[in-house]
Formats: structure tokens, sequence, C-alpha cells
């Protein structure tokens, strides 16, 4: 596993940065393959995407991509919750991808149900590695408690699940979601974890730096097996870390 660390001044140099990494896998991507992307939900990733939105029109090749979330609340597709909603109003209308590459989980369905069926359609749509299918790009964020997707502390089961895709619950709301698990996670060519603002710099450091209980926290079992894991770091989440990396 390749792991790096990224430090931006501003969200927009680090959203152009993310956007450089979606740029080349494209073109690394062979002829007639799409290059497939898990999105994941929150305050940072919605801010890159309305970079994205616009000043990645034309300079990423839109209909060579498959779009996916690595998770999402089951709650209706008019919420404010939804992750797809999030996703669809501040980039996927504003650029030139076809429908029938985005995948979406369906969050009002029967979440056991859904689970099984979006583990399929990952199945069926994204290319295998080793006869597992292999995302060439994982978006994650990091939550204040250490949970990335829907896993939450307590919950480890679901990250080493056999399974594709779980009905997670959140411990503080009880709102049930569907998450991936970590053999998704683990083997995707690159993970990279967007993190912003200075709630979130203690979590960096106990995890990019191993510090008090980092092993038991769901964000720090992402370790791709065979990919490159990059943190995408603005200065504020930054702020704690020992050593310091400018990007």
């Amino acid at each position: 596993m390749e792991n790096s660390i990224k430090i931006f001044s501003t969200v927009d140099e680090l959203s152009h940065f993310f956007a450089e990494l979606i740029v080349t896998g494209i073109q690394q991507t062979p002829p007639g393959n799409h290059y497939s992307i898990a999105l994941s939900g929150g305050s940072t990733p919605r801010k890159v995407f309305e970079y994205l939105a616009v000043h990645c029109k034309t300079q990423i090749e839109w209909e060579k991509v498959f779009v996916f979330w690595s998770d999402e609340r089951c709650v209706d597709l008019q919420s404010d919750e939804s992750n797809y909603r999030m996703a669809k109003e501040s980039l996927l209308d504003m650029v030139s991808i076809p429908s029938d590459n985005i995948f979406r989980i369906f969050g009002e369905s029967d979440p056991d149900l859904e689970a099984d069926r979006y583990s399929e359609i990952i199945r069926s749509h994204v290319s295998s590695q080793h006869t597992f299918p292999q995302f060439d790009l994982m978006m994650l964020g990091l939550g204040d408690d250490g949970h990335t997707v829907s896993i939450f502390p307590g919950s480890l089961q679901l990250f080493h699940s056999n399974k594709l895709c779980e009905v997670a619950v959140n411990p503080y709301s009880r709102q049930k979601r569907i998450t991936v698990t970590g053999q998704i996670i683990n083997h995707a060519k690159t993970v990279v974890f967007l993190v912003t603002g200075a709630s979130k710099a203690e979590m960096v450091a106990r995890i990019t730096e191993k510090k008090d209980g980092w092993g038991k926290l769901p964000a720090a079992l992402v370790r791709p097996a065979e990919g490159q894991l990059i943190w995408l770091l603005d200065e504020l989440a930054a702020s704690k870390l020992d050593s310091i990396i400018q990007a």
C-alpha cells in the first residue's frame, strides 16, 4: 500500500488536486472501459463537487465515468439527507454525464434488499481484479468519531464483512444506512480521504500517526491491499500533525 498526505491552503486547491486524479485516471483507463468512482456525502465533498461543476465541465471526460456511492442514508430521494440528492444538485446536474452512468443507492427501499441489490450492481458494472470488483477511485470522508462510510466505532464487524454492502445503523440517530464494506474499500486502486476543518484535526493525527487507540477506529482500517491511500487535508485538518508535508 502506498500512503501519502497532501495539505492545501484552500479547499479549491484540494479540489483541483482531486480533479487531476480523476483526469489522470481516465487517461489511464483502457479503451472501452469506464472509470469507476464511489462518492461520499458530507460538507467537504459538497464543496469539492461544486468546484468540479464549475471548473471541470470539459476537463473531465464525464461520458467515461461510472458514478456510484460508498454509502447512503435510508431516506426518501427528496430528503435533504440524501447523499445522492446532494451530489446530483451540486455536480451531476451540472455536467454532461449520461444518466446510464449513474448508479445510485435506493435509500427509500427496504434496507436489506437494497444492500443485496446494490452489491449486484457493483459486481455487474465495476471491473474486476482477481474476480473481485475494483473501484478506480473511492472517495471517503472522516467523522469526528473516526467513522468512515457508514461504519461507526463499535461496528467493526461491518468493515470485515464478506459482503460487498451491508445495512448499518448510525449509533447517535439510530438511522439505518446502506454502506460498502472494507472489502470494497481495501480492494480499490485509489482511496482518497477528503478532510477539512479544525474539528477533524485530532482524529486525523490519531489515525495517520497511530495514536491513542487508533487501531479500533473504522477509518484506521482503510489500507488498500494493492492500491494507494491519499489523505487530502486543508491546513486546519492538518494542524495537529507532528510533521507537515505540503502538497
